[in-house]
């Protein structure tokens, strides 16, 4: 029987990572909110890699930060291995990650959470989305409990119709045992939302004191570890190692001996799994001549002897895992605590949201994470802040959030789901930028910051000391460029010690800094009066000395982009009546409604001509600037 059991702005509908960051940021920004989860011990979940950051993952949580997201302080209070990644390379790719205590995570989410002013936290299973005059109006759980609200956040991961697959055994349920959530997948459904059916998986944990670390290599963090949050409020240490090893020959004879029991060949699993995260079984059908594939051996925790094999996803039956696992070296035998297994959940189709992450048919229902058909934890994450920001904001009569991909990776992300779509599981890699040396992990503070102080998530104190150290970067970059170097015997031992032509004329200290083989620390024999700075601007400084040329490129491409952002399309727009658009292009920008005619040449299917009929048409539609002031007067 139903019954009225309370009233809120914002209701949130799961709370992993996706759901956290909405819940917060829409009670942070003064809304009254409820977070509904399946099982509070299930909040903050890491059912995959005990892990957070990673290749361009790293990027979005830096900007998180920035914004005033609550992963990456999190991270940073339960983190116990940091790494950078990618350091043999430019800076556009290095990317932060390290490995999680998984629950004390956990911990620290929910606390989060229950700590958080006009905040409720609530264990039950939200089956329907109540509409009134077609928008959110309420929602209502399995036990007949009806919550009214204004907007609801959609954040259900891989539990939506979750059916997890081991081997021919399939079951319905979503992550480690837990139940799935079916009646909210029939609702959504009915409420004419298009969803689909992806699929993603797991690895085998094993229990440590089983496991010979003598046949493999050791995996230690970074000397010098940095954190995810620019302030560094909880400085990050380095209390766990992780290890590498690998698949070999006989690995793989077993795995192809019985590709017949894989669900993922046998017709078992219907859902498009991660091109990027593949199993175990899809490295060696794609990539039948490589002859091993990495695997790194993870900690689940500090109080836990359980590991997690990075590399080694899959969903073949137990006794064929078995195998598999006891023919690596080191884990000849690895005792098994939980088996590998594939999981098929349903997701909506992300060209059916706004950029605002808000549904285009229903106002007031917002998706986040896994829900909009992406994978991992930071990707759900930022679009659970993105969402509940939105929601937060429709609901106070400001204005929207929306971060453009010329400004963020986070932008990027949401950009590419709302505008392209995704036909598998969405992952976010620097590639997916074209924008991504200005894009880089360490500016993130500059570059959202100010968007992140605007909203009211980041203090005054906190922009300020922003400003200043942006403000001594630049004062040390004009004090190199001023200070010259005489063309001295010893400079010119330096250089050629360095493999560098010598000087005949003095140079400045820039000039030296920007020489391929030369660093900031390098030359501090030649600069004698130079100040003592902190690691972190003593990096951008060298950053934007060597690479100045091509950021200014980009900054110029970024001011090319804007311009066709400025240009909006009426979201009412009848592109069947447009001259000059072909049969496709009317097809496509027809169902995403594009926002700008920027967004509209993003889209698969809109060519350089159509965007040229769009053009034209802006033109006509939109007088002059001066024949608008004539008409004022």
């Amino acid at each position: 029987m139903e019954y009225f059991a309370g009233s809120c702005d914002v209701a949130v509908i799961g709370a992993g990572h996706a759901g956290i960051e909405a819940a917060l940021a829409a009670a942070r920004l003064g809304c009254e909110t409820a977070i509904f989860t399946l099982n509070l011990d299930s909040v903050g979940n890491m059912p995959c890699n005990p892990a957070i950051g990673g290749s361009a993952k790293g990027h979005l949580v830096r900007e998180l930060s920035c914004l005033g997201g609550e992963m990456p302080s999190a991270a940073d209070k339960a983190c116990i291995q940091y790494r950078m990644l990618n350091l043999g390379k430019g800076p556009a790719v290095h990317s932060l990650r390290a490995q999680a205590d998984r629950r004390e995570y956990q911990k620290v989410m929910k606390a989060a959470l229950e700590r958080q002013e006009r905040l409720r936290l609530v264990q039950a299973e939200v089956v329907e989305i109540r509409l009134e005059g077609g928008a959110v109006a309420g929602v209502v759980t399995a036990s007949g409990a009806l919550w009214r609200c204004r907007a609801a956040v959609i954040c259900t991961g891989t539990y939506l119709r979750g059916r997890t697959v081991v081997g021919d055994v399939t079951a319905s349920g979503g992550p480690d045992g837990m139940h799935a959530s079916g009646p909210l997948a029939q609702c959504l459904s009915g409420l004419g939302l298009s969803l689909r059916r992806f699929k993603t998986g797991t690895p085998p944990r094993i229990n440590a004191r089983s496991v010979d670390f003598s046949k493999m290599e050791i995996q230690p963090g970074d000397q010098e570890p940095e954190p995810f949050t620019f302030d560094g409020e909880t400085p990050p240490v380095n209390r766990a190692v992780c290890w590498l090893t690998y698949t070999n020959a006989k690995t793989h004879e077993i795995i192809r001996r019985n590709l017949d029991r894989s669900p993922l060949y046998n017709g078992v699993i219907h859902g498009v799994g991660p091109r990027y995260c593949p199993s175990i079984e899809t490295k060696l059908v794609t990539f039948p001549d490589k002859e091993r594939h990495q695997l790194f051996i993870e900690p689940m925790g500090l109080d836990t002897e359980e590991l997690y094999i990075q590399g080694l996803s899959s969903s073949l039956p137990e006794d064929v895992q078995v195998e598999m696992v006891h023919s690596i070296a080191g884990l000849e035998h690895a005792v098994i605590q939980r088996f590998a297994y594939a999981i098929e959940y349903d997701c909506v189709d992300p060209t059916q949201l706004r950029p605002t992450l808000e549904t285009k048919m229903i106002p007031g229902l917002y998706g986040a994470g896994q829900f909009n058909g992406s994978s991992g934890y930071e990707e759900a994450a930022v679009q659970g802040f993105v969402a509940g920001v939105n929601a937060a904001l429709k609901l106070l009569g400001r204005e929207p959030l929306i971060l453009d991909r010329a400004g963020s990776y986070i932008g990027t992300l949401i950009d590419d789901l709302v505008t392209r779509g995704t036909n598998e599981p969405y992952r976010m890699m620097t590639s997916r930028s074209e924008y991504r040396l200005y894009l880089r992990q360490d500016n993130a503070d500059i570059r959202l910051c100010p968007t992140g102080r605007e909203l009211g998530l980041i203090s005054e104190e906190r922009y300020r000391r922003v400003l200043e150290k942006y403000h001594r970067i630049r004062e040390e970059m004009t004090r190199l460029e001023n200070t010259f170097v005489s063309p001295t015997p010893e400079l010119n031992a330096f250089l050629a010690q360095h493999g560098q032509p010598p000087v005949s004329t003095g140079v400045s200290l820039a000039g030296l800094i920007r020489r391929p083989a030369l660093s900031y620390d390098l030359t501090r024999p030649f600069d004698p009066g130079r100040p003592a700075l902190p690691p972190q601007t003593v990096k951008e400084v060298e950053i934007q000395l060597k690479y100045a040329g091509y950021i200014d490129r980009q900054l110029r491409q970024i001011r090319e982009f804007r311009r066709l952002e400025a240009k909006k399309l009426p979201e009412d727009l009848d592109y069947n009546a447009l001259q000059g658009l072909r049969l496709e292009a009317r097809q496509k920008l027809s169902q995403i409604r594009p926002a700008t005619l920027g967004q509209a040449t993003r889209i698969s299917g809109v060519s350089p001509a159509d965007a040229a009929a769009l053009m034209v048409y802006l033109s006509a539609a939109q007088p002059p600037a001066d024949e608008g002031k004539k008409e004022e007067k």
